[in-house]
């Protein structure tokens, strides 16, 4: 009954797959971090832009 204990691998697996889903989270939390900071600047350019025209009326 121990032996068959240390061969079954299924908690090894799910472990692994967790690691896997929580590095992808991580990457994923930078890469949307990095891009909203970026977008966020071009979007303060655009509205710096627009505020510095002038009032067609």
């Amino acid at each position: 009954m121990f032996a068959r204990f240390l061969k079954d691998e299924s908690g090894a697996t799910a472990i692994e797959y967790g690691l896997i889903a929580a590095l992808i989270a991580v990457a994923i939390i930078g890469g949307v971090s990095a891009l909203g900071t970026e977008t966020r600047g071009t979007f303060d350019d655009v509205s710096g832009a627009l505020a510095d025209r002038p009032d067609p009326t």
